[in-house]
């Protein structure tokens, strides 16, 4: 009898007892084969290093009893292995919860072989592990921006008042750089700050990240909500009036309404933006598309204190739309294919940031298989 080969792929970078628990359920299914992420496409996505070097993790990786194999995939971005899965030829791919995409599932449609996703389950009486967790010496929040994006940019929103809604995202997933989820303005508060965000009044200390990461003669100076949207924990309504600080930051800190949108919220991991990406090309910005999104914002904002989710999914989309009338490159055919894919188990989408890749935001009533959810930082936390 020949037993199946199994594929599986990642960074594996401090071994833990989650990525074990991982590998021999994963080996439950057949001979396992490990596809590696190198230490130049981790920096690459994650802004950072392996604290284990790529040889050092195939080492450990190899010493285990269920892995057959191991290689050091060596394309870039986040299907950095396909030249391996080639070469491995495995009858199943296997990836977890947080592992999942669109892409790698396309993929293995691509190639015939079975997709499975498994759910991160640890050890009977172990705690449940992640890299991210075992990183925790840095706890500097992402941001998601839900609605109005791009109202923080005088040249939008001179055309028309209105706000940007943020939460701050506790760092329980290390997101990808150039994913729409702050991160180059969460690298400038590590610089600026370490690990965490001090004690202080709030505003304040996101005017100072702001002006730290724009000093004077930035020419693109990045939205000031990516900066408030870290700092200022929970849910955020910002008012802009055409100017690059907000007129009026309102918070929303209240348990029911953050645990409702935590429940709510799912993400699609997509390939990262490329470097090349310019989303300001071909833009119509004008009075009427920028009141769009300024109305659907206002709606978003109504529809999330009423907690009203049908109504807050449809607010959600419309902002979304408003957003790729004035920036139609913050989409693409493949964007807009995977979106297709989901449009038919969610109330409302949008993607993360300016688009061109990141993540799919999903607003829905039910969970979707194989999506991350957020925790938002609490005001209490701090």
């Amino acid at each position: 009898m020949n037993t199946k080969k199994v594929f599986v792929t990642g960074c594996f970078d401090m071994l833990h007892s989650g990525h074990v628990a991982f590998l021999k359920e994963a080996a439950t299914y057949g001979d396992v084969y490990v596809g590696l992420g190198s230490d130049q496409n981790v920096h690459n996505l994650k802004g950072r290093y392996p604290v284990n070097s790529q040889d050092e993790r195939k080492y450990m990786l190899e010493s285990l009893s269920c892995v057959k194999a191991c290689h050091i995939n060596s394309g870039w971005g986040i299907i950095d292995f396909e030249n391996e899965l080639q070469k491995v030829q495995p009858d199943i791919f296997i990836v977890n919860e947080d592992g999942n995409s669109p892409a790698k599932d396309e993929l293995a449609k691509k190639y015939g072989f079975e997709y499975l996703v498994l759910k991160r389950i640890p050890h009977e009486g172990l705690p449940v592990r992640s890299t991210t967790s075992l990183r925790q010496e840095c706890t500097m929040p992402y941001r998601i921006d839900l609605a109005g994006g791009w109202l923080d940019q005088p040249y939008v929103g001179k055309y028309a008042p209105g706000p940007v809604l943020t939460i701050s995202i506790e760092p329980t997933i290390e997101f990808n750089e150039r994913s729409g989820m702050a991160s180059s303005t969460r690298r400038k508060a590590i610089e600026l700050w370490v690990s965490d965000i001090p004690h202080g009044n709030r505003e304040q200390l996101a005017k100072i990240l702001f002006s730290f990461e724009n000093p004077p003669g930035t020419k693109i100076v990045a939205g000031s909500q990516d900066s408030i949207g870290i700092v200022m924990p929970g849910l955020n309504k910002l008012d802009y009036i055409g100017e690059y600080w907000p007129d009026n930051i309102i918070s929303v800190d209240d348990e029911k309404i953050l645990e409702w949108i935590e429940s709510h919220l799912y993400l699609i991991t997509l390939e990262p933006r490329e470097w090349n990406y310019d989303v300001l090309e071909n833009t119509k910005i004008d009075e009427a598309n920028a009141k769009a999104l300024a109305d659907a914002a206002e709606q978003c904002w109504t529809n999330i204190l009423s907690t009203n989710l049908v109504g807050f999914g449809t607010a959600f989309r419309k902002s979304f739309e408003a957003q790729i009338k004035m920036f139609p490159n913050m989409v693409d055919e493949g964007i807009m294919n995977i979106i297709e894919r989901y449009k038919d188990k969610a109330l409302g989408w949008k993607l993360s940031g300016a688009g061109g890749g990141g993540y799919l935001i999903l607003v829905s009533d039910k969970p979707i298989e194989g999506a991350m959810q957020i925790k938002i930082r609490r005001a209490t936390q701090l």
